[in-house]
C-alpha cells in the first residue's frame, strides 16, 4: 500500500487501514532511529516549510524528520512568501512544485492549505490550519498506540475548546474505534459538519461520538483526557472572555481523577498553566505530553517517507 504523491490536508484523506499502516510504519522508525538507524529514505528530497504561524513543534520535527530521512527542509517564513499579499497561493505553489518535491504548510485559514494543493503538483500536508491539525493527530494515536495496543474500546475525554485539534481527533480516534467525548462550553463546540463525519465513521468502526457541556460527564471512566489551550493564535482579543467561560473545564487533580486510575492526560502542547491544565496535572506521572511532541517526529517521518 503505498501514498506516494497524495496529500495531506485531514485525517479522513487516510481510510483506516492507510492509517494503521503509517502508525506501524512510524513504529518501525522509532525503533530504529533509538537504536541509532535512521535509513536514507528522502535521500536528495526537500520539503518547503510554509510558516503564516510560529511553531516550536511543527518547525523542529519537519526539519529534523527531513534531515533523518536524508533530506533537507527549507524554513519559509511569514515574510518570505506573504501569500496572498506578495503573491497568490496559486502563484506560490506553482513556484515551490517545481523547485522541491513537497510543500508542508501551517497557515491560518484552511483555504490556503487547500489552494496550495490545488495548484501544486507535489505532496502537499497540512501543517495546522483553522480547521485542522492532522500531523497532531497521527503523534497523538502513535503515542495512544504505545500506551493501549488493542486501540479499539479505548476511551478519549476532550475537555476544552471544540478547536482545530479536536477536530482531528474526532476524525482520526474513530477511525481506530476510539470512544471519544467533547466537553465544551456551549457555543464552542466543534464544527457540525466534522462531528457529523465523525459519527458516519464511528458506525463502520464501532467506536461512538459523544457531545456535552458537562467536563465531569465526559472524562468520568475515560482512559484519556486531553485538553488544549483556550485561546488560539489569532483570538487573543478573545482571551480574557475565554479564561472566563473556559474555568469550570481546567485539566485539574480533581477532575482528572474521575477517569480511571490508569487514565493518561494529553496536551498537544503548548501549554497555558494555570488556566487549561494545572501543573501537577502536567508534570505528573499520569502526563504524556512530552512523549506526543517526540512522537511528532517520528509521525510526521513515516509520513513524509510514504508520500514523498
Amino acid at each position: 500500500m503505498t501514498l506516494r504523491g497524495r496529500d495531506y490536508l485531514s485525517v479522513d484523506d487516510l481510510t483506516p487501514d492507510e492509517l494503521y499502516m503509517l502508525l506501524g510504519f512510524a513504529q518501525e522508525l522509532k525503533t530504529r532511529a533509538l537504536a541509532g538507524d535512521r535509513p536514507p529514505l528522502l535521500a536528495g528530497k526537500t520539503l518547503a516549510l510554509i510558516f503564516e504561524k510560529p511553531s516550536l513543534r511543527t518547525r523542529v520535527s519537519f526539519e529534523v524528520g527531513m534531515f533523518q530521512l536524508g533530506g533537507m527542509a527549507l524554513y519559509l517564513g511569514p515574510q518570505d512568501i506573504q501569500l496572498g499579499v506578495r503573491e497568490s497561493v496559486t502563484d506560490a505553489a506553482r513556484n515551490l512544485e517545481r523547485m522541491t518535491d513537497g510543500i508542508m504548510a501551517r497557515t491560518f485559514a484552511h483555504a490556503t492549505v487547500t489552494g496550495l494543493a490545488e495548484a501544486a503538483r507535489c505532496p502537499v500536508i497540512n501543517g495546522l490550519s483553522d480547521l485542522e491539525h492532522p500531523c497532531q493527530t497521527l503523534a497523538d494515536l502513535l503515542t495512544m498506540r504505545e500506551r493501549f495496543p488493542r486501540s479499539g474500546g479505548v476511551r478519549l475525554a476532550w475537555v476544552g475548546d471544540g478547536n482545530n485539534v479536536c477536530h482531528s481527533l474526532l476524525l482520526g480516534t474513530v477511525k481506530l474505534g476510539i470512544h471519544m467525548a467533547v466537553a465544551t462550553p456551549r457555543g464552542y463546540q466543534p464544527a457540525e459538519r466534522v462531528v457529523a463525519r465523525a459519527h458516519e465513521i464511528a458506525a463502520a468502526t464501532g467506536a461512538s461520538v459523544t457531545l456535552t457541556a458537562d467536563p465531569v460527564e465526559a472524562v468520568t471512566d475515560a482512559d484519556v483526557v486531553y485538553t488544549d489551550v483556550w485561546a488560539s493564535m489569532g483570538q487573543e482579543a478573545e482571551r480574557a472572555e475565554r479564561q472566563r467561560i473556559f474555568r469550570p473545564y481546567q485539566l485539574n487533580a480533581a477532575l482528572l481523577g474521575r477517569g480511571r486510575p490508569t487514565a493518561v492526560v494529553m496536551h498537544c502542547l503548548p501549554a497555558h498553566r494555570g488556566e487549561e491544565i494545572t501543573d501537577d496535572v502536567l508534570d505528573g506521572r499520569q502526563s504524556i505530553a512530552y512523549d506526543q511532541a517526540e512522537n511528532r517526529l517520528h509521525a510526521q517521518k513515516a509520513l513524509l517517507a510514504m508520500i514523498m
